[in-house]
């Protein structure tokens, strides 16, 4: 039991942070990708921020690696789901739920900016605050292959989690301590996420003015 104890107390502490941080990271993102209400921006930010303040580069680009996979697993069920409910009434009900998460000018944005861009639509509705679920709503609408959704949004969702992951680099590096340096990427992430909707508020404020 001494030797036991002894070896437990040798583990550095970052270590036991990354057995626990890391799957904690994947579950919110994923669940974030499949259910949008998770600030998952936050999220990666905070790891990033924590991961940063780590003796070795390595986890860096571990919260990089857990975020992109976390994040374009979940966007492959979300999707895939869809799918099926275009086959299937349960499915069918479940769509047209997604469906009205999302204002007609914003999807029709949307299938307007697909027809244009292609798949390459679905890197900028990643990087966009609440403009991936339009996007994603699109491709069900046009029938789009689960492969070719594959291929646009792997490249999506890497750019998503180096932009995140950056603002959290950004923000440990401002300050001393890892605590003040997740509240500036919270913070951060937030207004961000927060001011497409603000700007539509003043912009329907003006237009009823």
């Amino acid at each position: 039991m001494t030797e036991l104890g002894a070896a437990l107390r040798s583990v550095p502490p970052e270590s036991t942070q990354q057995v626990v941080g890391y799957p904690s990271l994947f579950l919110l993102v994923m669940l974030g990708s499949l259910v949008p209400v998770v600030p998952t921006g936050a999220v990666v930010s905070s790891a990033a921020v924590v991961a940063f303040h780590q003796t070795s580069p390595l986890p860096l680009l571990i919260v990089f690696a857990v975020a992109s996979l976390a994040a374009f697993l979940g966007d492959v069920v979300l999707y895939a789901l869809g799918r099926r409910g275009s086959h299937s009434r349960t499915g069918a009900r479940w769509l047209t739920r997604l469906r009205a998460r999302v204002a007609p000018e914003r999807l029709a944005q949307a299938q307007r900016k697909l027809r244009e861009h292609g798949v390459l639509i679905l890197v900028v509705s990643r990087l966009v605050p609440a403009g991936r679920i339009p996007v994603m709503l699109a491709c069900l609408l046009a029938a789009m292959p689960l492969r070719r959704f594959v291929r646009g949004d792997l490249p999506a969702c890497l750019a998503w989690a180096a932009t995140y992951g950056l603002i959290g680099l950004l923000s440990g590096s401002l300050f001393p301590e890892p605590w003040q340096g997740v509240a500036a990427a919270v913070g951060l992430t937030l207004v961000i996420g927060g001011a497409p909707g603000l700007r539509r508020r003043v912009r329907r404020r003006g237009e009823e003015g």
